[in-house]
């Protein structure tokens, strides 16, 4: 099999650098609930022609990363609380499982790894970085996820956080923490300890948990 070398910004399209661009602001939540994007808008920020702009854009509505309404307006979804109780329980059924997929493969590397980024998670809310604070947080599982090896399953699950990264900034805001998720501390406890109960309950309560506070 031959591995092919992830391409660098200065070797992607004009409207490929702009897709990644927008996902990673929309799964951060850099942008609001409901945040309107334009053509014109985006070709004047990024200095682009509006044609890759298009492309993006329609990339992400695919996904599910924004929203296109029948007047053609383009913007970061604006989610009702049954949306979020069903996202929430997509995220319930998936990632669990992906975690206890990955136990077998939770080397103490891996564990150290998960231990710094929560350490990093930590930093976000002590600085009341929202952004950072939900960044660090999917880094967090995602990097526990990828041991699942379980691509499609992993595939799924980040299409969800699309959908739920500016919401989920707006949740940081409204709960105003003051401290890490200590699910995340109960997570990296059961991978040490080779708990596949404790970790799927840890990962289970830590997606839902805020999320459900939401949507109530």
């Amino acid at each position: 099999m031959v591995l092919r070398a992830r391409p660098s910004d200065s070797t992607l399209s004009a409207h490929d650098r702009l897709y990644r661009s927008l996902r990673s602001q929309v799964m951060h939540g850099e942008l609001a609930p409901g945040q309107a994007l334009t053509l014109r808008g985006l070709a004047a920020q990024y200095g682009m022609s509006v044609t890759p702009v298009r492309e993006a854009l329609q990339r992400l509505v695919a996904e599910g990363a924004l929203t296109l309404s029948s007047s053609g307006r383009v913007a970061t979804p604006e989610l009702s609380p049954e949306r979020i109780e069903e996202l929430a329980a997509i995220r319930a059924m998936l990632e669990p499982e992906l975690a206890a997929r990955a136990l077998p493969r939770a080397h103490f590397a891996l564990i150290d790894r998960l231990a710094a980024i929560n350490a990093l998670n930590a930093e976000a809310v002590v600085r009341a970085d929202a952004v950072a604070y939900v960044r660090t947080n999917l880094e967090f599982h995602r990097t526990l996820y990828l041991r699942a090896q379980a691509p499609a399953m992993l595939a799924i699950c980040e299409t969800v956080w699309l959908q739920l990264g500016p919401t989920m900034r707006a949740l940081y805001a409204r709960l105003r923490r003051n401290e890490p998720p200590q699910h995340h501390r109960l997570i990296l406890a059961a991978l040490r300890a080779g708990d596949e109960p404790g970790l799927r309950l840890a990962v289970r309560t830590d997606v839902t948990q805020g999320l459900r506070h939401l949507a109530a």
